[in-house]
């Protein structure tokens, strides 16, 4: 009888869809932001391959800095790829129906790829740390075999964290409204429709964006707390501006990307306002993702002395 009851559940999970209204609010506009999101998607993956081929290519830009930014430029492919072709696709078919475990598993990637991204920043943050705090130990402290634990660590570590967090989530029982007003399956509005107290779900969340977001941010801060103090200390005004260009590119992009985290995770409560909740994700799963290539090499001398010489030899 219990097996039996088992797998009527199943069946009953495996069959159930969600329903993603994405930006179905305004119709009149949804092939306008279909060709809007497009061309951000591709430029998101044009800006970023670029980046990892000219460092991949370019000798002058082996160094730990750049092995850093290629990994988080790839990263970053991976992050967007996740959400916007879904919600392109659910802009051109104008049908949001996501069944029970796509739903999960873009909630899993999303939240992987993103806890991945604070600890990278953290990671490259180090690096800066240690490039004009301890100049004279950096070639042995950040060697290349240190580089790629503290890669792997940050890749691999949120993976157990994040299938956990996921599967506690999606194990609460689901009943009334399948529709989740959003453009992907994200923790607030997920947890809106589950029946019953989800006070031990938010406790968890609370902790895991803690861990995976109000302690890399502190430790960053702490990091470049550390940077700025050694950079005002030098005597020349020429080496302090050279200090901070090289440091402004990555302060940037940590402000941005921790600050619309932390509203979303650290305020995963049910009444959160769901327009509000909306915008915020359009900003660290759109927005972001295209300022960090143009702010990276745009503000970066060697990214641009790198694109002209590839740009020449393409062109000879």
């Amino acid at each position: 009888m219990e097996n039996k009851l088992k797998i009527e559940i199943l069946n009953i999970t495996a069959n159930f869809e969600f329903v993603l209204l994405g930006f179905s609010d305004i119709p009149n506009i949804q092939w306008i932001l279909f060709g809007v999101f497009l061309v951000i998607y591709l430029t998101i993956l044009m800006c970023n391959s670029i980046i990892i081929l000219i460092i991949r290519i370019d000798s002058a830009l082996q160094t730990p800095m750049y092995f850093f930014l290629s990994n988080f430029s790839f990263l970053e492919i991976c992050y967007v790829t996740v959400t916007i072709p879904r919600m392109l696709m659910d802009l051109l078919t104008k049908k949001g129906n996501i069944s029970f475990f796509a739903c999960a598993a873009q909630m899993c990637f999303v939240l992987m790829f993103g806890g991945s991204e604070c600890l990278l920043l953290t990671v490259m943050a180090y690096d800066r740390y240690v490039a004009i705090c301890n100049p004279l130990h950096y070639t042995l402290v950040m060697n290349h075999k240190v580089c790629v634990q503290l890669v792997t660590v940050s890749w691999i570590s949120t993976v157990p964290v994040v299938i956990g967090q996921t599967c506690q989530i999606f194990s609460l029982p689901f009943c009334g409204s399948n529709t989740i007003s959003h453009f992907f399956c994200d923790i607030p509005p997920v947890l809106k429709l589950a029946c019953g107290d989800t006070f031990v779900n938010e406790i968890a969340i609370y902790v895991v964006a803690v861990v995976f977001i109000m302690v890399p941010f502190l430790l960053t801060v702490f990091s470049y707390g550390k940077i700025i103090s050694s950079i005002l200390k030098l005597s020349s005004a020429k080496g302090r501006a050279k200090g901070f260009s090289t440091c402004s590119s990555h302060l940037i992009v940590v402000v941005l990307f921790y600050g619309t985290a932390t509203i979303t995770y650290l305020r995963p409560k049910p009444n959160q306002s769901e327009g509000v909740g909306k915008l915020i994700s359009l900003f660290y799963t759109v927005l972001i993702p295209t300022l960090n290539p143009i702010i990276y090499t745009l503000r970066n001398k060697d990214i641009m002395v790198a694109l002209r010489k590839l740009l020449t030899k393409l062109l000879m």
